[in-house]
This record gives structure tokens, C-alpha cells and sequence, in this order.
């Protein structure tokens, strides 16, 4: 037998009593028949008859011994303590959250929670003794804003403090954060979340986590980020030594008591390939086995590369394959003889959002989160690069050529997904927690992708429980966590149709999206996206110029209105936006003096008599302005006091465009590229676009005309 749990050691004994002590949680509260199905229960059928476990749940019991129901006044406790357990697991403090405890004697439930743990050290000197991380209680909770998250955040700090009183730790919490469906009341797990709890006991009281697991992501012909201090992670069974190689160098740990494993080599220059193996056990001589020793086993990947790694992800216009645009036949030919590795990663959903009813099993896999394909790296030939995403290869390709290292690029898009689902839930419950709240029927979400949605889980037993990619958090638990922190030098961005008819509602959660993946991962990685196109829908100039708006620290934006399509959109020809979104990270990420974007707006002013718009100089952006298409320049518009818009004549001067509009005497505003699908062809030498804008006109003093 493995224990992790600190404590005196014990002689063996035929039987191993386990004692479940907590409350509703523990009892089985909420369950059909709590004595067959609840989480001690099930933690019985994993250890066998070896043990023996008991159930000392009380429900609405607290921790504290001033609490409203004290469990140490609780017929389960002294039951338990007559149990004379050899192992016992506390998991405590959900109703210490209650109003009724929390604000009064917060103070006081370090000291209860070490008391409860000497009762069983009394009852029984060598038990070995858990405390766990409490499971989650989710925002549908009553008392979730008014309290509860507060101090269920709270308690669980002071719970690892506990933690140091020479006992074990059981995080409860991470297995079934990412799972409110199990929750049918926000509190009590279901018979299924039950199970994740006896099974994380399970682990936790034998050490058995399975055998050795390198993460997911990793695969032949990955890509590892230059520059950067370089892991490899997985999971084992505790206490085993991993040994990996990696470069000719080897480096061994051992699994922590958690299973977990990481080993870290120095940062390297790009290069490869190079051979990644990762052992566990005892390799055999002569093809022998040896009696005694753990088990050899071995997992190696011959072709690992280091270089830049980069994530694209967003909506059905990131997710567009090469083989449905329009220049696909010739882009193919392009990656016929690329200078350096270029690898792609396929997280392609399983399911659609088309509009159809799902059926049970497709429901079942994205309540489970298994919405995506399994990682897997290939590399993009001109065989097989039409089925990936033909923003991101061709962002790949430039990078590739431009820089001559290998390049990874990861994509995860999924058509119709809302910003909201892509950001995760413990951002969302603190920052924006009335999002979370019937998302299906509630006013947050777009017409359109509600309705898809309630569409595709016609069919579902629980509509309330049922859970769906457009749904605020989904798409992190299901698209980000499954990246398992690989690291990455940036994001490539493509998304907003499903959030155009709310523009305050997406500037408040794109940010929020930003702030989210920056902090999940390492290095807060710089933000290139993609402005939403020209198409027949009155929102989008407006959402537009907002975009625009929303270029921040490390946040870079591609202009795409030329390419779009009036009538659909999923315009086909992609292979511009990739190439611009590689000159911007060229320009901005890899420090090329290129010019990688359109003319940017500055000021508009009256100069001399004239109205005049004054744009950035920066890398020479706004050298050589004209025309893209006809004789003239298109798409200004300049208001007066009374607000209605006129069309105005252009031309340039040097870095300035001059208007002249004789129905508006005195000019108040200027708008660009204002229709919906629009025509506006002012463009730079580089033949970029200049982006949607509105901007007042000043009177003020106007430095950009002097830089």
C-alpha cells in the first residue's frame, strides 16, 4: 500500500478502515439512494475489500465549532471517532460560507479545523488524516454574489494553511471546477460528480494514478518555444521516477503525491530535430524481465523541434480550411519547399454548430467537454495543408520564410463560438458573474447563437444542465485547458460575428478575454486579431471602428473589410488576412522595419481653411496613400452640428488626406469605410487598407501635423 498523507507509520493490518467525514456532500445529499451511489460509497468499489470505509457525512454540517450546525456536535462525529479510522478524509466548510458563520468567526476556524484533526489523532495515534479544497459551489447558487463566492474563496486559503498541520492535501475543487452541469443545484454533485470525488480520494489515498502520461499536446513534429525554459509534464503514479531526455540531456524526478510531473531544460536557440523520450521503471538486460522491479516503460517522439509557437483560435473565419478558399490550388504550392519546419496542430471540433438537434451522444461528449479532436502535429505539405485553417497556415508560411526556424502552429477555432466562451469561469464569476446566469434565454448572448444553440439541445434530458460551446466559459474548459499550458509566443485572433449586435457588452469582454489568457498562459502573450469584414450587416461599421478602438498594450489588428463578401460571411479569399497578421507579428513580435498594417488616423483638424485628416507616420504606414481601386479615393464622410453624414471628396497630401464636402459648412465629424459592406479604397504603398473609423474634428492644437 502507497499512502502520501503525512503521519506515523503503521503496522498492517487485514482490514484499512477509511472514514468519510464532511457533510451533504459527503452524506450523498441530493442523490436517489445516498447509500449506494455516494462518493464513499464508490470509493469502497475502487479499493476493494481491503478496506473497509464509512460514511460519517452530516449534511448542513460546519467546521466551525461556533457555527450554526458544529459537526462536533453531530451523533457522525463521535461515530466516526468510535471508527477508530485508519485513514480519514475531512472535506468541511461549504456551509461555513452561510452568513450565519463565516463573517462572525472566520477567525476561529484555523484553530477548529486543527482541533477536529487531534480528535482523530487521539481516537486513533496512527491515522493518517486528509483535509480536502472544498468542492465548488457555482454562480447559480442563491447566495453565490451576496457572499458565498467571497468566502468560499477565503476558506479554501485558509484550508491549505491547514494543510501544513502535518496532513494531506485533496483538492476537490480543480476535477469539478470546470463542471456545473454535475451540480443540479449548484452545491451537491451528482451520482457522476460523486464519482470524480472517489476517484480523486482514490488517488490520493494510493498513490494510483495510472501509468506514466506525458501530456497530450506532445507528439513527432511539435514545436517547443525558443528562448525559453523548456518542460515537459504529465502524470505517473506518485512516487515514480521519470526520466527524460531530451537534446542528448536527461533529467529524472519523481511524481509528487498529487501524480504529477515536470522536469525543465535550459532555453534553447530554434533547431532540431531532436529525439524526446520519456522512462519510467527499470529497462530490462537483454530483453529480460527482472523480478522485483517496477516495470519498464518508455515513450519517445523522433522528431521534436524548437522555434515559435503560435495559437489561432476565434470563430468559423479562423476555422475556414485552405481547401474552401478560393486561391487554394495555387496557395497549396507555396508549401511545396518552405525553408524551415512548419507544423500544425489539429483541435478541429467533432461536433458543428449547424443547425441541427444533437443527439444524445454527440449532448453526452459536450457535457463531458470532449468537443475537440485529440492533438496531433503534422506537418504542412501540399498534400494535406487543405484541410487546415487557411489563416493559420498561411500566417505559418510567412513566419516560416520570413524567420527560416521552425514554426507550430496551433489552432482551436470552432465556427459560431462567443467571446464569452472563450474566457474562463473564475474570470467570468468575479468580474462579470450576471453573464453566467441562464445564458440560453438571457439578453447577453446574440439572437442567433441562442437560438443555434437551443437548437442543437432540442434533445437534451436536462436543457438547464445542458451544456454548449457558445456558452459563457465552455469554450476555455473545452479549447484552452486542453492546451495544458503549452507555451506559446502569441495569439492570432478571428472572431466577433457572434457578438456584433452588443459593442459595449464585447469591448467589456474582450478585454476580460485578454486578461484571461494572459494570465493562463506563461509569458502574457502579445494579441494579434482580425477586425470583422465587409458584409450586408448594419452593426458591423460600428463594431468595427469599436475594434479599432480596442488596440492596447501588446494588442495588434489586421484589417479585413477589402476581402469580405456582401452576402456571405465566410468570404473565401483568406490567404490576405494570414499574410497581414505575419507582418504585423513580424513587425511586431520580431522586430522587422517593415510596413505591416494600413494608414492609421490620428487627428482630424482645419488646417488653413481646409479639413484635414492627419494619419500615423510610424514604419512609413501612410506612404504613398491612393486609391486601391478607380481614379479617386472612396468612403469619407463628414457631419455637422446636426449629425447626418455626407459623402466627401478626397485626395492626399504628403501624410495628411484632405476633404472637401460643400454640404457640411461647419465639419464636426469624419467617418471611413462607415457601410456595412463597404467599397473604401484609401490604401498605403503596401497596398494595406486603412481601417473603419469615426473621429471628431478639433480645433485644439495639433501636434501630429509637426512630427
Amino acid at each position: 500500500m502507497s499512502l502520501s498523507a503525512k503521519g506515523k507509520k503503521q503496522a498492517p493490518a487485514s482490514i484499512i478502515r477509511v472514514a468519510c467525514v464532511g457533510n451533504s456532500v459527503t452524506y450523498g445529499y441530493g442523490l436517489q439512494d445516498p447509500a449506494t451511489q455516494s462518493y464513499p460509497t464508490q470509493l469502497q468499489q475502487l479499493l476493494g475489500d481491503k478496506y473497509e470505509v464509512r460514511n460519517f457525512g452530516h449534511s448542513g454540517a460546519t467546521l466551525l465549532s461556533h457555527g450554526h450546525r458544529p459537526y462536533i456536535k453531530e451523533p457522525e462525529f463521535r461515530q466516526a471517532l468510535d471508527f477508530k479510522a485508519d485513514l480519514v478524509v475531512i472535506h468541511l466548510g461549504l456551509n461555513d460560507t452561510d452568513p450565519r458563520n463565516w463573517p462572525d468567526h472566520a477567525d476561529e476556524f484555523i484553530g477548529d479545523y486543527r482541533a477536529l484533526v487531534d480528535s482523530f489523532r487521539t481516537a486513533n495515534p496512527n491515522a493518517r488524516i486528509w483535509v480536502c479544497l472544498m468542492t465548488p459551489i457555482f454562480h447559480s447558487h442563491p447566495r453565490f454574489q451576496s457572499g458565498t463566492r467571497d468566502w468560499h474563496a477565503a476558506i479554501q486559503k485558509e484550508i491549505h494553511k491547514v494543510a501544513t498541520y502535518n496532513v494531506g492535501l485533496i483538492d476537490l475543487n480543480t476535477p469539478l471546477y470546470n463542471h456545473p452541469e454535475l451540480f443540479p443545484d449548484a452545491l451537491h454533485p451528482n451520482v457522476e460528480g460523486a464519482g470524480i470525488i472517489a476517484r480523486t480520494v482514490y488517488g490520493a489515498l494510493t498513490g494510483d494514478y495510472g501509468e506514466m502520461k506525458p501530456s497530450a499536446m506532445y507528439g513527432n513534429g511539435m514545436v517547443v518555444q525558443r528562448q525559453r525554459p523548456i518542460e515537459f509534464h504529465g502524470t505517473c503514479h506518485a512516487g515514480s521516477e521519470i526520466r527524460v531526455t531530451f537534446n542528448d540531456s536527461t533529467i529524472a524526478t519523481n511524481a509528487n503525491e498529487q501524480g504529477q510531473w515536470s522536469v525543465t531544460f535550459p532555453e534553447m536557440e530554434a533547431g532540431g530535430p531532436y529525439r524526446l523520450t520519456f522512462s519510467t521503471g527499470v529497462k530490462p538486460k537483454r530483453g529480460k524481465a527482472r523480478l522485483g522491479l517496477p516495470p519498464f516503460h518508455e515513450i519517445a517522439f523522433d522528431s521534436v523541434y524548437v522555434g515559435e509557437v503560435w495559437l489561432c483560435s476565434g470563430q468559423s473565419n479562423m476555422e475556414f480550411t485552405l481547401n474552401n478558399t478560393t486561391t487554394a490550388q495555387e496557395d497549396k504550392k507555396l508549401f511545396a519547399s518552405l525553408p524551415s519546419h512548419l507544423a500544425y496542430c489539429d483541435l478541429s471540433t467533432l461536433y458543428p454548430t449547424d443547425h441541427v438537434e444533437w443527439s444524445e451522444a454527440t449532448l453526452d461528449s459536450v457535457n463531458h467537454l470532449r468537443l475537440l479532436h485529440q492533438p496531433r502535429w503534422q506537418a504542412c505539405t501540399p498534400e494535406n495543408v487543405g484541410r487546415f485553417s487557411a489563416i493559420a497556415v498561411h500566417l505559418g508560411r510567412v513566419l516560416a520564410d520570413s524567420l527560416r526556424i521552425p514554426i507550430g502552429i496551433i489552432c482551436n477555432a470552432v465556427g459560431g463560438t462567443t467571446t464569452e466562451s472563450w474566457i474562463d469561469r473564475h474570470t467570468l464569476e468575479w468580474e462579470f458573474p450576471n453573464i453566467l446566469y441562464d445564458w440560453y434565454h438571457a439578453d447577453y448572448g446574440q439572437a442567433w447563437a441562442r437560438g443555434r444553440a437551443l437548437k442543437n439541445i432540442a434533445k437534451a434530458p436536462n436543457t438547464k444542465l445542458q451544456r454548449h460551446p457558445y456558452e459563457p466559459a465552455y469554450m476555455f474548459e473545452a479549447g484552452i485547458l486542453p492546451l495544458d499550458h503549452y507555451q506559446i509566443k502569441a495569439v492570432a485572433w478571428y472572431q466577433g460575428e457572434s457578438n456584433a449586435n452588443n459593442i459595449e457588452l464585447h469591448e467589456r469582454l474582450f478585454r476580460l478575454l485578454h486578461k484571461s489568457w494572459r494570465n493562463y498562459f506563461e509569458g502574457s502573450p502579445a494579441f494579434y486579431y482580425v477586425q470583422l469584414s465587409g458584409l450586408n450587416r448594419p452593426s458591423w461599421p460600428a463594431f468595427r471602428d469599436s475594434q479599432r478602438r480596442l488596440i492596447g498594450p501588446h494588442s495588434y489588428m489586421v484589417v479585413s473589410h477589402d476581402c469580405g463578401d456582401s452576402l456571405d460571411v465566410h468570404y473565401r479569399n483568406k490567404r490576405p488576412i494570414g499574410e497581414r497578421l505575419a507582418w504585423q507579428a513580424l513587425r511586431y513580435s520580431y522586430g522587422k522595419r517593415i510596413i505591416s498594417q494600413g494608414p492609421k488616423p490620428i487627428g482630424a483638424a482645419i488646417i488653413d481653411g481646409k479639413l484635414t485628416i492627419g494619419f500615423s507616420g510610424i514604419y512609413d504606414d501612410n506612404i504613398g496613400m491612393h486609391a486601391s481601386s478607380g481614379d479617386r479615393i472612396i468612403g469619407f464622410e463628414v457631419a455637422g452640428p446636426d449629425g447626418v453624414f455626407h459623402p466627401a471628396e478626397a485626395r492626399v497630401e504628403e501624410r495628411m488626406v484632405i476633404l472637401t464636402c460643400p454640404e457640411v459648412e461647419d465639419p464636426i465629424e469624419v467617418r471611413y469605410a462607415w457601410q456595412p459592406f463597404t467599397r473604401a479604397n484609401l490604401v498605403n504603398k503596401a497596398g494595406l487598407p486603412t481601417s473603419t473609423f469615426k473621429i471628431k474634428v478639433t480645433k485644439d492644437y495639433i501636434p501630429w501635423i509637426y512630427d
